[in-house]
């Protein structure tokens, strides 16, 4: 029993972790004028790797002119 206890608390920590992780790519990509929904949800499957992309995108203009 203990051991099914400590393996249900890492993944919870995992799981934690990765939403903070993808609360955080929603507010980058918004920093960004880009959609927070859409990257919230790309960041739920790719987590690190949408943060890389997010920080590499340029930012986006509201207006040309």
């Amino acid at each position: 029993m203990d051991q099914f206890v400590l393996f249900a608390s890492d993944r919870a920590v995992f799981f934690v972790g990765w939403g903070t992780l993808s609360l955080i790519n929603a507010g980058l990509a918004q920093g960004k004028n880009r959609s927070g929904l859409i990257w919230w949800i790309v960041s739920l499957f790719l987590g690190p790797l949408a943060t890389f992309i997010l920080v590499v995108m340029p930012k986006v203009r509201a207006k040309l002119f």
